[in-house]
Order: structure tokens, then C-alpha cells, then sequence
């Protein structure tokens, strides 16, 4: 069936650039581009592994990211690229800061979506009103045997936590950085794990909405 010179439809070749189908012939339209959140860890914290967010930045831009847009020190970027794939992405942001600034960072990269629905299914929304007492712990993958009973036993009389897919949330009302819980919890689940206030969770959505 050809189409005619009035109808046309959005389709996509192997390197996901979008084409307009008018008949006869196909007339490149622009690339098409994915957004995505990345959050590094372990990076500008005492001294090691430094990575100045303006050289990130251009670092990003260097493999094709546009729209690069971070938040503090601790590594929470927002961009738009040509890959979808995941793990194929994360592996060359890794290399491209190994080859500039001389060691490997963990990335985790998460859709959209994915970040959006880890805000909406957070079950301490009455913490936020103390954002940095609630944490959103982003995992790797999802744990095959979470340890909960052990994680239980880390926690005080105060703490709260909820494992929900490939997110645990952890509210430390007396303090996160004296918790053993918030120490523990990677261990725990067996998986590796990156951490982010309420504060920066609502700093990163808001990165997303200006698009």
C-alpha cells in the first residue's frame, strides 16, 4: 500500500533517527532523542574522585548528550541522547570520565518514568516535610534475596524503610548519617545502591519538568 503525498507517519531506522513517510521517498526529519537521569556515585567526596559538574557537562556533550543540565556535586544529570539502551549508555559515560579524569564511576542511569514513578510510590510521604530525613535508595537491579529481617534489626525505634521494586526508601528521623541502617542496607540487599535526599529528588523532578 503506498501512502499519499498527504498522509504521513513517524518511523524509525537503526540509529533511531526519525523519518517522514511521504510517498514516494523518505525525507530525514531530525534525530530522535531519549532523556534520561543519571546518577553517579561516590564522586567529590573527600577529596577523591573529583568531577567538576561545568566539566561533566562538557564531557557529556563531547558523546552527543544535549540539554546537560546538573545538580550539586554529587552527580545528578538530566540530558537527552540518541541511545536507548541502558547499559550500553552507562558503560560509555564510564569510559569517557575514566579516559578524563582517571577513574571508573558508578552511573545509574533511570528513565523518566522509572524516576517518576519512584517519587509517586514513595510510602513516607508525611517525611517529606524533613526532606533530608528521607532517602531514596536506587538499586542496581532488583535484589534476588533481600535480607529485610537483618535490615529490621539494623533499624531504631524511629526508622522506617520499604523496599518497592528497585528502590528502598528509608526515613531516619534522628539523623541519617549516624544511622547503621542507612550504613548497612547495601549489604543487606546484596546489590549496589546510590543514595539521594528528598531535597535532591525534588531538585532532579524539577530538572525534568523544564524541559
Amino acid at each position: 500500500m503506498r501512502l499519499s503525498t498527504a498522509d504521513t507517519a513517524a518511523i524509525f531506522d537503526s540509529h533511531e533517527t526519525c523519518f517522514i513517510a511521504s510517498s514516494p521517498t523518505f525525507l530525514p526529519l531530525r534525530k530522535c532523542m531519549t532523556t534520561w537521569i543519571a546518577l553517579f556515585r561516590g564522586i567529590n567526596v573527600g577529596g577523591k574522585n573529583k568531577l567538576p559538574m561545568a566539566a561533566l557537562r562538557s564531557t557529556l556533550e563531547s558523546i552527543g548528550c544535549q540539554t546537560v543540565r546538573t545538580y550539586i556535586q554529587s552527580g545528578n544529570v538530566v540530558f537527552t541522547c540518541e541511545s536507548t539502551s541502558k547499559a550500553k549508555l552507562a558503560q560509555r559515560i564510564a569510559r569517557v570520565v575514566d579516559e578524563s579524569f582517571g577513574f571508573v564511576p558508578q552511573v545509574m542511569l533511570l528513565t523518566p518514568d522509572e524516576f517518576r514513578a519512584a517519587v509517586t510510590n514513595n510510602p513516607f510521604p508525611d517525611a517529606a516535610a524533613f526532606p533530608k530525613t528521607l532517602h531514596f535508595f536506587f538499586l542496581s537491579g532488583t535484589p534476588d534475596d533481600p535480607d529485610l529481617a537483618s535490615i529490621a534489626d539494623l533499624a531504631t525505634e524511629t526508622e522506617r524503610f520499604e523496599l518497592i521494586g528497585d528502590v528502598f526508601y528509608l526515613h531516619t528521623p534522628d539523623g541519617f548519617g549516624t544511622s547503621k541502617l542507612a550504613k548497612g542496607v547495601e549489604r543487606k540487599l546484596g546489590v549496589a545502591t546510590t543514595a539521594r535526599n528528598h531535597s535532591t529528588i525534588e531538585k532532579i523532578a524539577s530538572l525534568l519538568d523544564s524541559e
